[in-house]
């Protein structure tokens, strides 16, 4: 999404809030995954197969670990390291995340400005059927999200404050454009820190939220599984149902277009469009599409900024 954005909007307009629930320590190191795979992506340097990673990595440092039995389960690539020995460094000198952040997308070049959500430690938590609780790296990749979630929190988020600049970019920005991320475990940790979730509710006419599910599944990951087993549907319905108090328009792809209804009754406006953002090209098109959805043009009206969740 944000790769599209940028493709019809100046960068240097766009802020991106992005989730650090699932943010994890390991080897000693401070490793924020979602951060890196959205720099990593907008410098055309992601690993194309996985989504995440880099593209030609290899694992040499892994393999040596595997020898101490170590934890290799979350894989770390040999460049890669390099990005968590930095960040790591840095915040033990006493560097904020957010300060960090912005290091890092200008050493690779990055044009949109990236947020964390917060500078406080925020960790999204699942509790599985049958009891036990686990960490959201755990859960995901360990496990392979392949078993049944009961609850999910996210501790520390009633004490955290959003990083230095979230607020302003809510308030201040045309249009909030709200990623096809799992609604859960992407968007709910961010909506959980204090001051969030009331700064979009304020604005909700003008912020636009593109369906992570469609036809009933999710492209990639566990969205429609989590929906259910809380309690949701997995459906372009229930995604407008989860995001009806903050959000006022949704954008559904054309295989729900049948779902149009359901979402307006749910109190949002509802936009159908391709979202299987399968080439540039239709990620550039959709971009388009949630810009028009408030009445904003681009690129030749040249659209102002466009805060992300």
């Amino acid at each position: 999404m944000l790769a599209g954005l940028q493709a019809v909007v100046d960068p240097g307009e766009i802020v991106a809030i992005v989730n650090t629930g699932d943010d994890t320590e390991l080897h000693g190191l401070y490793i924020s995954p979602d951060l890196d795979t959205i720099v990593y992506t907008l410098s055309g340097e992601v690993n194309p197969t996985t989504g995440w990673g880099l593209s030609g990595e290899t694992f040499r440092a892994m393999e040596a670990l595997d020898r101490y039995d170590g934890i290799t389960w979350f894989r770390l690539g040999d460049a890669d390291l390099a990005t968590h020995l930095y960040r790591t460094g840095r915040m033990r000198d006493g560097a904020t995340l957010s300060a960090v952040s912005a290091e890092i997308s200008r050493a690779w070049g990055i044009g949109i400005r990236l947020l964390p959500m917060s500078d406080d430690a925020v960790r999204t938590r699942l509790r599985l059927v049958g009891g036990e609780e686990v960490a959201f790296q755990e859960y995901f990749v360990k496990l392979r999200h392949s078993v049944a979630v009961e609850e999910v929190r996210f501790a520390g988020a009633e004490a955290a404050i959003p990083a230095p600049g979230v607020l302003a970019a809510i308030e201040a920005a045309d249009i909030v454009v709200v990623a096809p991320s799992n609604p859960v475990v992407s968007i709910g940790p961010i909506l959980a820190v204090p001051g969030i979730k009331s700064a979009l509710t304020a604005r909700r006419d003008s912020v636009v939220a593109v369906s992570p599910i469609v036809a009933g599944a999710a492209l990639k990951g566990p969205a429609d599984r989590l929906l259910v087993e809380l309690g949701g549907q997995a459906s372009a319905a229930g995604v407008a149902r989860f995001l009806s108090q903050w959000a006022g328009t949704l954008v559904i792809d054309v295989a729900d277009a049948a779902a149009a209804g359901e979402v307006e009754a749910a109190g949002l406006r509802c936009v159908v469009a391709p979202t299987v953002m399968a080439t540039p090209q239709i990620a550039a098109d959709l971009a388009r599409s949630v810009l028009a959805s408030t009445g904003l043009a681009a690129p030749s009206g040249r659209a102002p900024g466009a805060p992300g969740a």
